[in-house]
């Protein structure tokens, strides 16, 4: 082992306070594991916008204690030199069900206590939106919640949240991200966390606080539409995270009994031991809980992913003009998610509340179903930070914020969480089946109607890889932009890095989104292309939606079938006027 490496372990060894991690690294070193030991010591777990993710593990580049504490220590160092008044208006500290979440969450109250900041931490395991909550509900200059969301069993994370409810977005991310370099080479002071309670810096936050998010979300102006809940049945599951308890307690509270959870997956099991990955995006991962539907004949099957912020619905075909084959369940994307809960929401807001928003890769769908109600759909980069910072932003007192969504499952509802939050979701979505169902309708006949005003869209994405001696991509589209891709003409070119629209006729005008390396072909008959580089290795991430009108002998069915078909055809033709 090199003279270097070996300095960068044996230090790391020293001030490792895990026995478990300890052990893990002293085998690598006795095992001679230089290759092992050399990626682990390459550099530090990188803090971004989301903060850290990583697979738990000894070493500087994995999820640990001492990771933990070094960010928590650069945290509250940025916190003081941001936040005049950190140290009495605190910081909300909640964690998922994962193995180590508790023990990081306690190690952050620690760091940030003895650093003289008040810390409100979760007595039990919560709901990620209960933290983002939190931090507006105390008032607090942050929030931090220990999750790796619907990541694999080894994952582990660190999510902040700023002063507004939001996630961090820069420059705060690159500021924080210095303070933790500079923590990580200083020793690392901790109060107990008994002390910090009897000096009043640690505010266990015990049951009241849990009552508090429930009473907000039972008083929410845009989730009072109670018709008929009586009606409508769902099973749900919530897939061994933390979203059981008040999922259940939501739903009641809007008069929604016929709930039936998914036994086998209801308590929070770091292991996931039902779920090959606990997402509900991935295959198979919603099997028990459509099961457990078909059990009780339910008409919807319900997930949250484990931190409960984002919402997965899979709905019961039949019983509706539209769409045959009675008795199976049928799996929503999330734009379909978004654009029904976005035309519901709309069809009862407040005059003055019809501010949306939505990501650059979701559907364009939102935007259209917003401007035939009159209302504003503001579209964001991709990510949660975006929306609701945006949407924070942007709102007036005569257009206040309603609702954002992106594709990936995440959507909130009104404005008393500004993150992702899939227990309110989970509300409204039961809420408008209710309504629907009380007119003898289904969620089918919904999206029917909205896609015979608007058109069929179908959205889909792809990661290309790319040969390693390709040239770069980005580079590459933007010295030849193409006139057609797959046979339709471009009419647009979005070039977010520059911030510069490009018409086919030579016109150019701005966009208003920070710079990011993303292409968006705008092209004939509404269809779009976007293109993402890897910044970090040779493919690229490339994001389609087509629009097919929907004739009068068309259902649901034959439409999808047809603009899936064009759809295969045109992922083809574009790939291959890629260069490789």
């Amino acid at each position: 082992m090199d003279t270097q490496l070996k300095f960068k372990v044996n230090h790391w060894l020293k001030n490792d306070p895990d026995p478990r991690t300890k052990q893990e690294l002293q085998g690598l070193i006795d095992a001679n594991d230089e290759t092992e030991l050399a990626q682990r010591f390459s550099g530090r777990l990188r803090f971004g916008t989301a903060g850290l993710r990583g697979i738990v593990g000894a070493g500087p580049m994995r999820m640990n204690r001492l990771v933990v504490q070094q960010t928590s220590a650069g945290l509250g160092l940025y916190l003081k030199h941001q936040t005049r008044d950190v140290e009495t208006r605190g910081v909300v500290i909640g964690y998922d069900g994962r193995h180590d979440s508790k023990q990081f969450a306690h190690d952050t109250a620690a760091v940030l206590t003895a650093m003289g900041i008040k810390v409100y931490l979760t007595s039990k395991v919560a709901a990620t939106p209960l933290v983002a909550f939190g931090v507006t509900h105390f008032g607090a200059a942050a929030g931090v919640v220990v999750t790796a969301s619907h990541n694999p069993p080894q994952y582990n994370g660190y999510k902040v949240y700023w002063g507004n409810g939001a996630q961090i977005i820069p420059p705060h991310d690159s500021g924080i991200a210095a303070c933790i370099d500079r923590a990580a080479t200083q020793p690392i002071v901790m109060q107990e966390l008994e002390k910090a309670i009897a000096d009043s810096r640690l505010v266990m936050l015990e049951d009241d606080f849990y009552q508090a998010y429930r009473q907000g979300v039972k008083t929410a102006e845009v989730l009072q539409n109670h018709t008929r809940p009586d009606l409508v049945s769902l099973s749900y599951t919530a897939m061994h995270g933390v979203g059981a308890e008040m999922a259940e307690a939501v739903l009641k509270d809007a008069g929604v009994t016929q709930v039936y959870s998914v036994a086998t997956q209801r308590e929070p099991d770091g292991d996931f031991p039902t779920v090959k990955f606990p997402n509900p995006e991935e295959k198979g991962a919603m099997d028990r809980v459509i099961a457990e539907a078909k059990k009780h004949n339910a008409v919807l099957a319900c997930a949250n992913d484990p931190d409960a912020d984002r919402f997965a619905v899979a709905v019961r075909k039949g019983e509706s003009k539209v769409e045959p084959g009675k008795g199976e369940y049928l799996m929503l994307t999330g734009d379909q998610v978004g654009v029904l809960l976005g035309h519901y929401l709309l069809t009862h807001a407040a005059k003055n509340q019809r501010l949306t928003c939505t990501t650059i890769v979701s559907s364009s769908l939102l935007s259209k179903v917003a401007a035939s109600f009159n209302a504003t759909c503001r579209t964001t980069l991709t990510g949660f930070k975006w929306l609701t910072n945006v949407g924070m932003t942007e709102q007036t007192d005569d257009n206040r914020f309603l609702f954002a969504y992106e594709e990936a499952l995440g959507y909130t509802v009104g404005s008393m969480v500004w993150d992702k939050d899939g227990l309110s979701a989970l509300v409204a979505f039961a809420q408008l089946t209710a309504e629907l169902m009380n007119k003898g309708q289904t969620i089918w006949d919904r999206l029917d109607e909205i896609y015979r005003e608007h058109g069929f869209h179908l959205n889909a994405q792809v990661s290309i890889a790319l040969k390693p001696e390709t040239p770069n991509i980005g580079a590459y589209l933007r010295d030849n932009p193409p006139s057609s891709i797959a046979g339709k003409k471009v009419l647009a070119i979005d070039d977010i890095s520059s911030g510069v629209r490009q018409f086919e006729d030579g016109r150019t005008e701005s966009i208003a989104l920070p710079a990011s390396d993303v292409l968006i072909y705008q092209l004939e008959g509404g269809a779009r292309v976007i293109v993402r580089p890897s910044g970090t290795e040779p493919k690229i991430k490339c994001y389609y939606e087509l629009v097919e009108t929907m004739t009068p002998t068309d259902s649901l069915e034959s439409v999808q079938a047809r603009t899936q078909e064009v759809m295969s055809r045109f992922i083809s033709a574009h790939q291959l006027s890629l260069p490789n």
